[in-house]
């Protein structure tokens, strides 16, 4: 049997969302089946090191996406792939523009986020007329689903929802050696936010949460970088914030949720937040604000986690003290993500999608 060539497109392999769940498909796709390839505009990103070496990196070294897309063009047309999965949005939006130039090959899209919160610039909004031309577009909640039928009138049988997966098995082998974290204080309750410093990630309403608990035994320890790193510090610096850290980007964000006796999401929007996943993953349980992204999807009341409106900054502290004063079972946690998002039943479903493309 002929084996399906995919190939995967991205800008890099940083440490993001996008990145990891297009390298956990790549690594776990059937080799029986499949040959994934991966396209980067840059090689470079600590995803590399963790990709298997039958995986063939094709690297286009360009800077910026825009100059990306004739050499993008050029690797379809030569190396001719059954299907170009493309992952990442503005990617997505300039490449839908030239599908029908490629009538031998299916074309897939995965979006990252809620598109109309997420997308601003008109010169990209405008590609999103050609998206239907995408023989499938993988949205990965409820919420991306409804925004591209009603905003982007992406027709309904082009998208198919497929939630992110989690890597039980890398997050287990992070854990195994991960210490409590030096700065978590003995007698202080330690509150976890992960997430790039800019103003979709709401860390600014999270410092306004925070400067209603100075008198609280709470840390709140906050792990990322972003373009909002020194507003967000002039900011904690203002409000007099000693119980705020800024880590900066790990390398193993695990360590600091094993032992985190609540991990906190304060984005504006979300795709599918694989650190919620991942969160619950280690057994911690959750406080998100209530914001489109399929919060309400992973998080089950009471279970994994809790949801409340952030931009009430009042009881949204209170809501943290009410979480840090009971215990939970963390089993029933890790158990409550795995039954629905580990690993195996995720790729199950993205197979069966490039399966049926080829199909058809």
């Amino acid at each position: 049997m002929k084996k399906i060539s995919v190939m995967f497109i991205l800008p890099d392999l940083e440490t993001g969302g996008a990145e990891r769940i297009v390298t956990t498909i790549a690594n776990h796709l059937s080799r029986d089946r499949f040959e994934p390839k991966i396209l980067l505009l840059r090689k470079q990103g600590g995803y590399l090191k963790l990709l298997k070496d039958d995986v063939e990196i094709i690297d286009v070294n360009t800077e910026r996406i825009r100059h990306s897309l004739k050499p993008i063009l050029r690797e379809i047309y030569r190396r001719k792939p059954d299907i170009v999965f493309s992952g990442y949005g503005e990617v997505n939006a300039y490449l839908s523009l030239f599908i029908k130039l490629f009538p031998k090959t299916k074309f897939i899209a995965r979006e990252t986020n809620v598109v109309s919160e997420h997308v601003t610039r008109k010169e990209i909004k405008f590609f999103y007329n050609f998206y239907n031309n995408y023989q499938r577009i993988i949205a990965q909640s409820d919420d991306m689903m409804k925004d591209l039928t009603k905003n982007f009138k992406i027709k309904p049988n082009k998208i198919i929802k497929i939630n992110n997966p989690v890597d039980f098995d890398f997050i287990n082998e992070k854990l195994m050696d991960s210490k409590k974290p030096e700065c978590f204080k003995y007698n202080y309750k330690n509150v976890v936010a992960i997430g790039n410093l800019s103003g979709r990630k709401g860390f600014d309403n999270l410092l306004k949460v925070f400067s209603r608990l100075k008198n609280e035994n709470v840390l709140l320890h906050i792990l990322g970088d972003g373009k909002d790193r020194e507003m967000l510090h002039h900011m904690k610096e203002f409000l007099g914030l000693k119980n705020v850290i800024f880590h900066g980007r790990q390398d193993n964000p695990y360590q600091f949720l094993k032992y985190a006796d609540l991990f906190i999401l304060s984005s504006r929007y979300e795709g599918f937040p694989n650190v919620l996943l991942e969160a619950g993953a280690c057994g911690t349980y959750s406080l998100a604000n209530n914001c489109p992204g399929g919060i309400n999807e992973i998080i089950q009341n009471q279970v994994n986690g809790e949801v409340s409106e952030i931009d009430n900054h009042e009881d949204f502290s209170q809501k943290i003290m009410s979480i840090l004063h009971q215990s939970y079972d963390k089993d029933a946690i890790k158990n409550s993500i795995k039954s629905r998002f580990s690993k195996d039943i995720i790729l199950d479903r993205y197979e069966k999608v490039l399966i049926d493309l080829m199909s058809k």
